[in-house]
């Protein structure tokens, strides 16, 4: 039944009071965030280690997650998880080798890093490109899996959910980057309990389904009835080699994804800057150590709803017009909860998109104040007309996503690769950018330059080259896999490693012919004593490796 019960909408309202007075009463704290530019973008110096590992994990956390992530534990398994155990040890590197150079250098933006480091030209292509990737793809994706979700849920429309949300999260992202972050506290909070709740009842109906009870048992019959389900690597022949090409998990583009993800994305490395560097690592160590969490809230979930699919339930919820849509195995699953758990499953869910939406917008918002508006439009802004252009920038942000999501395509391909995929055109070339331009004093603009358009060109090259060559011969080494029309293709985690390799070797040689030429450039500022870190955090980096090492050993 898609509705809600009296007990539901209390638990809800609970926690939409609780988070607006929370957020209202942050804002209204300091007032100094109603003006100030840093303290609006980036929360400086008020954050504490917690906030910033909550808030990462809350602006991660979101839609596509609990329902792209989940559908595809539906179709795939466990291996989905794979996004999140190796961002784990993504964090880490993070933390290790990229947070410093941007805190030593005062970088508060991507595009700051790309004008400091390179030149302006290659910051304002970096910036239009971020923008567009922002709303395009993560606003609009978050936007319609969140309120498929909800809608399903509720039996509320699609359009209603959508504005919902939008208005929702404009109202946490106009109280600046502190309000973001404290709030996320608590979405985290509620995220999870909620999350871990939904899991537990999912594991027991399954149990219950088998003659058994209790969610240990309902995880037993999982590993039985669905044992192609819980290995992390696929073989070449797997039908989902495309999505997750066999070791490209553990030693290729999946370090791309995560690493351009992790390092080199505003509304994710946003949340750490405003901090010194011993907080800032131990709220990226703290989110590691969420991320391992994830897939029991997002994955299994999937699986279990997989289990009893196969066993005959949800035969018409997930079915639609003759098509399996994978992405309504959450939602599907959520509308079995009792009164109340399901009110706290939908507060979850909610507190994720809710959090993600705000986390990206305040980010669009950052971009487009400080490196568009402030640079190239009105140098002269004072503090005040740039944080009111920031919140112009929030509303008119949403306003697109809100417009544009029901037209991309979003549920058809599963929103989680949606997103994947399409942020995959960009990523390769632009942690080529920033990896040598953190790393190699020699690099040049030049060679920036041919990894932002390069890159990109090459993303699409290797897209559509199916179209133009047979690469059925690729299939033998493990680079190219047969689609439902039978057509050789790269899968796109391969592409992006291909890129990301022309990249580097296309920057290092226009490099050492521009350094020949005599042409300047500005290095950051970098000294092996920044990446040591402290006793404590090594201990944790370690028990976080070692828990990966456990995991992938016995899943593989």
């Amino acid at each position: 039944m898609n509705n809600l019960s009296t007990p539901d909408i209390i638990v809800f309202l609970i926690y939409f009071v609780f988070i607006a007075g929370y957020g209202y009463w942050i804002y209204h704290r300091k007032k100094k965030a109603v003006t100030d530019t840093k303290d609006f973008f980036l929360a400086e110096g008020s954050l504490t280690w917690w906030a910033i590992g909550a808030s990462l994990i809350a602006s991660n956390i979101s839609a596509e997650q609990f329902i792209g992530m989940s559908g595809n534990g539906f179709t795939m398994g466990l291996a989905i998880s794979t996004y999140e155990w190796m961002a784990a040890a993504t964090l880490i590197i993070v933390a290790v080798f990229f947070i410093p150079v941007f805190l030593k250098n005062k970088i508060y933006t991507m595009p700051q890093f790309l004008h400091q480091r390179y030149n302006s030209t290659v910051a304002m292509i970096m910036a239009v490109f971020w923008l567009l990737l922002y709303v395009v793809v993560n606003l609009t994706s978050i936007l319609f899996l969140g309120a498929l979700a909800i809608s399903s849920i509720s039996g509320i429309s699609i359009t209603a959910c959508m504005i919902f949300l939008a208005v929702f999260s404009i109202l946490i992202t106009l109280g600046g980057m502190k309000v973001i972050g404290y709030t996320d506290v608590i979405q985290v909070f509620f995220l999870i309990l909620g999350g871990l709740a939904t899991t537990y009842l999912a594991l027991d109906l399954v149990g219950e389904e088998f003659g058994s009870s209790g969610a240990l048992a309902g995880l037993k019959v999982l590993t039985e009835k669905a044992d192609d389900h819980f290995h992390m690597v696929f073989s070449k022949d797997n039908p989902f080699f495309s999505s997750l090409p066999g070791l490209t998990v553990l030693i290729g583009g999946m370090w791309i994804v995560n690493l351009n993800y992790w390092g080199c994305n505003q509304y994710i490395t946003q949340r750490a800057l405003g901090a010194d560097l011993k907080t800032a690592r131990s709220g990226i160590l703290f989110a590691a150590y969420l991320k391992l969490l994830m897939p029991i809230i997002v994955v299994l979930p999937g699986i279990a709803a997989y289990v009893l699919y196969q066993n005959g339930h949800f035969q018409q919820e997930m079915v639609v017009n003759g098509e399996l849509l994978q992405d309504k195995a959450y939602p599907t699953l959520l509308n079995l909860l009792g009164p109340g758990l399901k009110g706290l499953a939908f507060a979850a869910l909610t507190a994720a998109i809710v959090a993600s939406l705000a986390g990206k917008a305040n980010s669009i918002a950052t971009i487009f104040t400080l490196d568009l508006y402030k640079k190239k439009i009105k140098p002269e802004a004072t503090e005040q007309e740039q944080v009111k252009v920031g919140r112009i920038a929030v509303v008119v942000s949403m306003l697109i996503a809100v417009g544009i999501a029901p037209f991309l395509g979003i549920d058809k391909k599963g929103g989680f690769e949606f997103i994947q995929e399409y942020t995959g055109f960009v990523s390769p070339g632009i942690f080529a950018m920033f990896l040598l331009g953190f790393f190699w004093k020699k690099t040049t603009s030049n060679a920036a330059m041919f990894a932002t358009i390069g890159g990109f060109a090459f993303s699409i090259l290797f897209k559509f080259l199916p179209t133009m060559v047979d690469l059925e011969f690729l299939h033998q080494f493990g680079f190219a896999v047969a689609n439902k029309e039978g057509v050789f293709e790269i899968p796109f985690l391969d592409r992006m490693g291909f890129v990301f390799i022309i990249a580097v070797i296309g920057m290092v040689l226009i490099s050492l012919y521009d350094n020949k030429r005599g042409v300047v450039t500005t290095p950051m500022e970098v000294d092996s004593r920044m990446f040591k870190t402290t006793p404590a955090f090594t201990i944790g980096s370690l028990i976080v490796i070692g828990i990966l090492l456990a995991l992938y050993t016995i899943f593989w």
